[in-house]
């Protein structure tokens, strides 16, 4: 997408006659019981209150906590400005930030990131990391997400529209995306299916009142060229509105989804009467450098087929996953395989204590996050025996719904995590890779 701020904005009446009609969004629904948390993802500071500032208001006079995470100070907004530099922009964006949100909501907790304004994309496992540990692990549905649309046009929105919907799909939280630039360069046929409005009454006001404060933004910062006003009256208009819009998902959290699908199937993916699985795993344990290991952790093990072969060539072997009806099914499967431990969990956030000479990596990867595939990668170096060997087996093509792909897994392993390879195989389905301290005997 390339625009500027300087280009003719679409008219305002164009985009009230394209929403009319659209449902309303009863903040009711996303609080039942009057208490919860909203925390709204910025990626530079006035984002929050473009698109969120009426919100923040309403959930803060409902007694709802709120966080306001500022990825970026905004230091780039005015590049070629001849009065101000990047460092002094920086400081007095933070301090007009702090006065719109305590105009919104003044009991609001405000985090600044100070990530590169322009830079997001290049840093977005800091970004996926500081978001995942200021929600915190503990977030339940009471809990909801609001982040920049992650189709804004404007490569900082997109990334933090794409971190914020990553880790709602991880926690099962509601996300409520704003639009930003689409109502500068967009057109009626751009808008989101899922847009839905959210009236402000009084708030209105409120927000008003917060955009002035953002006065680099709303004022020229001198009579000099390269000072000019970045948001001219015709693009605040879009922003003057007697409602909000956001673009509304309601992620199931994983669990529940996998739960589901074991109930609905007792092998969803075929893992016992499918040629390709019979012949993925032949691949893997023909690729092993040993034919016998001591002990085994094979995260995401599903209904434990891969796991009753895995116990052939170990002393041990230790095998989760998320769904407590998977493991009921690999319980039955491996009832004689006394060597064998299955408990719930999900990586990397319930990593096993202890070390392993083999750890397996198959089809669990492309699910996470890129701050949790580091973590993941950490984990399974840290873990590993002196001998150790990680085997990773992937599905090569897109997962609708999840951003990563097996190859990017495969990659990022092969990057950062200090280990050789020692065995490879790639075909048009799928990739095996064998990582390893040493080189294999």
């Amino acid at each position: 997408m390339s625009f500027s701020h300087l280009d003719d904005s679409v008219p305002e009446a164009r985009w009230l006659s394209a929403v009319e009609g659209r449902s309303h969004l009863d903040p009711a629904r996303l609080w039942p019981h009057g208490t919860g948390r909203l925390v709204v993802l910025a990626a530079h500071p006035d984002d929050e209150t473009l698109g969120a500032g009426g919100l923040i208001a309403l959930t803060a006079a409902r007694g709802i906590a709120v966080d306001v995470v500022v990825a970026t100070a905004g230091e780039a907004s005015h590049p070629d400005s001849p009065t101000f530099s990047a460092e002094q922009l920086a400081r007095v964006r933070r301090v007009e930030l702090r006065d719109a949100v305590a105009l919104l909501a003044p009991g609001a907790t405000v985090h600044f990131l100070d990530l590169p304004d322009g830079g997001l994309a290049r840093h977005r496992s800091e970004l996926d990391a500081a978001l995942a540990a200021i929600v915190g692990s503990a977030a339940k549905e009471s809990t909801v997400l609001a982040a920049p649309w992650r189709s804004d046009g404007h490569t900082d929105h997109d990334t933090a529209g794409q971190a914020a919907a990553a880790l709602a799909r991880t926690m099962g939280l509601p996300l409520l995306e704003y639009p930003i630039w689409l109502w500068h360069w967009g057109q009626p046929g751009d808008v989101p299916e899922n847009l839905v409005l959210l009236p402000l009454g009084d708030a209105a006001a409120a927000k008003k009142r917060a955009m002035d404060a953002h006065v680099t933004q709303v004022r020229p910062l001198s009579p000099e060229p390269g000072d000019e006003a970045l948001l001219s009256p015709a693009v605040l208009a879009h922003f003057e509105r007697s409602f909000e819009s956001f673009a509304l998902s309601t992620p199931r959290p994983p669990r529940e989804v996998f739960e589901d699908l074991y109930q609905s199937s007792s092998d969803p993916w075929h893992f016992e009467d499918s040629f390709y699985e019979h012949r993925k795993r032949a691949l893997c344990l023909a690729m092993l450098p040993r034919p016998h290991f001591s002990a085994v952790f094979e995260p995401g093990c599903s209904i434990g087929v891969f796991t009753r072969e895995l116990a052939g060539r170990a002393d041990a072997v230790l095998a989760t996953d998320i769904s407590d009806r998977a493991l009921e099914l690999a319980r039955q499967r491996l009832a004689s395989a006394g060597h064998v431990r299955l408990e719930q969990g999900t990586v990397p956030q319930d990593w096993p204590p202890g070390r392993y000479d083999l750890v397996v990596v198959s089809e669990i990867g492309y699910f996470l996050q890129h701050s949790a595939l580091e973590e993941l990668i950490e984990r399974t170096s840290e873990s590993l025996t002196d001998d150790g060997v990680v085997l990773l087996c992937h599905w090569r093509h897109p997962n609708e719904g999840w951003e990563l792909t097996g190859d990017q897994v495969h990659e990022a392993f092969r990057a950062r995590s200090g280990l050789q390879i020692i065995a490879e195989h790639r075909e048009q389905d799928f990739r095996i890779d064998v990582l390893a301290r040493t080189e294999a005997p």
